[in-house]
């Protein structure tokens, strides 16, 4: 029986996985900063006639990161699968965020992530096989705009990530990261502020809020993503990156085509309407007005 622990499973990509995964015969443990949390989640399971095993931790706190890891290991014995999917967004600019944003971004999302793998790793390399997967966003792979914190943060995601898979692979261990495009979850409705105390960045604020209302209208869904962190763990010939949702495949394509001096020059460009049409030539997206 596969045994996985999904952080952040109270809502959105989390929620779904955990459902999915559990209907698909896997012993689940979803973690959660609090049981009151896990309202949505219960009635979810009970819709599939499936059973998660709700866990209480936050992840910007090691020791409770590390009993939830020590709780799961005690009820089912190991842990097979690890999936780093709680996070948090963060708009603004450089000059306009604050260190207490980054920090508070970086807190969830990146040093999330690492205290989840140093609790799960002695663990995994004692029986000498594992997965950890890491949810990670077209953020880490594109610099979206006006999102300094959250792009900083799944960079780094990125790189981390990208380096742990060399380090654990001799133990028999796979890492994979999945980087959604835009996918309808709570964080999108949760990350609507845009900072602009200066004002001096009216054009960025206004072509990310233009970028997201292009992709919530036919946004990638939170089973979808569910499907991709599957077939990341049960892969037979594992990928390192798994793209899905909206715009999430054009974008990846996009970046890794154009030079660096087209990425400034795009940003060079002062006419919307011309943005539009450069941003369609370089990656296949029609932005809404």
């Amino acid at each position: 029986m596969t045994v996985a622990l999904i952080t952040g499973a109270n809502s959105g990509i989390g929620r779904s996985a955990a459902v999915d995964l559990a209907a698909k015969g896997w012993t689940v443990y979803g973690s959660m900063r609090s049981l009151e949390k896990g309202e949505k989640l219960a009635a979810m399971c009970a819709e599939a006639g499936v059973k998660v095993h709700p866990v209480v931790c936050d992840v910007t706190d090691t020791a409770s990161v590390d009993r939830a890891v020590a709780e799961v290991i005690a009820a089912a014995g190991h842990i097979d699968v690890l999936i780093n999917n709680a996070g948090i967004g963060g708009n603004g600019v450089c000059e306009e965020a604050s260190l207490d944003d980054y920090m508070e971004v970086m807190d969830v999302n990146l040093y999330g992530v690492i205290r989840g793998v140093q609790a799960v790793l002695p663990h995994m390399r004692e029986r000498g096989s594992g997965c950890i997967i890491n949810v990670s966003s077209i953020a880490g792979v594109i610099a979206a705009l006006a999102q300094s914190p959250y792009v900083a943060s799944k960079w780094a995601l990125e790189g981390l990530t990208e380096g742990l898979a060399q380090e654990v692979v001799s133990h028999g261990i796979r890492v994979v990261m999945i980087e959604p495009g835009i996918v309808k979850t709570a964080i999108m409705a949760k990350n609507t502020d845009a900072p602009n105390a200066t004002g001096a960045y009216d054009r960025a604020y206004q072509r990310m809020f233009n970028f997201y209302a292009t992709g919530l209208a036919t946004p990638g869904q939170p089973l979808e993503v569910a499907e991709v962190i599957y077939e990341a763990a049960t892969a037979e010939n594992p990928k390192l990156r798994y793209t899905c949702g909206w715009g999430g495949e054009e974008l990846v394509a996009g970046k890794a085509a154009m030079s660096d001096e087209d990425w400034v020059a795009l940003g060079a460009i002062e006419d919307d309407a011309e943005y539009a049409v450069k941003f369609k030539e370089l990656f296949g997206l029609e932005l809404v007005s």
